[in-house]
């Protein structure tokens, strides 16, 4: 009986360690990153820090928390009173469940409005998903993008350790003059660093959000589109957090951190945090795509 336990139990840990990356809702956790840099900076409602952009009558607030809209007749997003040159942008965000092909709610930092066709933008998007599989977070750079259909994506997309439909998470921005690091629930998944001035935004940017209907490419490169008999899509937003060096600070404004020494940059626990999530939950990274053209992205050469 005692040899029969064994070589259960040593099945088992065997299976946990062969098909735990794909357990993605079974408990399957990052390690501590020792730090939360969303706790040393203080949230603000809605009103205190944005107004509607667009799709004014698909946009509610209840209890400090927006919710934002899809239908047949619409989408709608929101943006920041004020521009910023660096900072630490986040948001708890809680996802529609079921099918979502076709839908994206979105996340970002740009200066599309004030750059049309040769913009910046900083980007956490979720991809809309069908049913039963688990939603794609896309993280995406852009630097002086071509408003022409060439637009140079930096794509890095992530399948989540949870469900993001059951319950808000912080999702959040660091964006800093040497770097960009990319959090979820505290937990850095992603950093782009600054290795040269053309591959960094540099200019001021606002602070986005949106839902809107991006069928033609959203899901699995398009092949799902968004089916509007399961209007309305909705995004769920509170736990708001913009705080940084806006482009009315003073120059000798300090930018934030979002780790616990003061030299910047992210400690040994949260590398050590972030590379756990790339080996167990990265799904696509552009430096890895043979299909690109990696002459237009440099950062990504050895």
């Amino acid at each position: 009986m005692g040899s029969i336990l064994l070589f259960s139990s040593l099945a088992f840990i065997f299976i946990v360690l062969t098909i735990g990356p794909s357990m993605t809702n079974a408990g399957y956790w990052p390690p501590s990153p020792g730090f939360y840099p969303s706790s040393k900076f203080r949230s603000m409602t809605f009103n205190q820090g944005f107004r509607n952009l667009w799709g004014p009558s698909h946009q509610t607030i209840n209890n400090n928390a927006l919710a934002i809209w899809l239908d047949r007749t619409s989408g709608s997003g929101f943006k920041s009173v004020k521009p910023f040159r660096s900072g630490y942008f986040g948001a708890s965000i809680k996802l529609q469940p079921g099918y979502t092909a076709g839908v994206i709610t979105a996340f970002y930092l740009s200066n599309n409005e004030a750059h049309p066709g040769f913009h910046d933008e900083v980007d956490i998007e979720f991809l809309g998903t069908t049913f039963g599989k688990p939603y794609t977070l896309q993280t995406n750079v852009y630097i002086r993008g071509s408003g022409d259909g060439k637009i140079i994506g930096r794509e890095m997309k992530f399948h989540l350790w949870f469900d993001p439909t059951k319950n808000f998470h912080h999702y959040a921005i660091l964006w800093s003059p040497h770097e960009l690091i990319f959090f979820v629930d505290d937990i850095p998944i992603r950093r782009y660093p600054r290795k040269s001035d053309a591959t960094f935004p540099l200019r001021p940017m606002w602070l986005y959000g949106s839902i809107w209907d991006a069928s033609s490419w959203a899901t699995e490169n398009g092949r799902y589109k968004a089916d509007y008999k399961y209007q309305p899509f909705v995004g769920r937003f509170t736990n708001f957090k913009a705080t940084g060096c806006s482009a009315y600070s003073s120059p000798r404004c300090h930018p934030v951190t979002a780790s616990p020494g003061r030299s910047g940059g992210l400690s040994r626990r949260q590398n050590m945090a972030m590379k756990w999530v790339q080996s167990h939950y990265l799904v696509y990274n552009y430096c890895r795509d043979n299909k690109r053209d990696h002459s237009l992205t440099p950062e990504c050469w050895k």
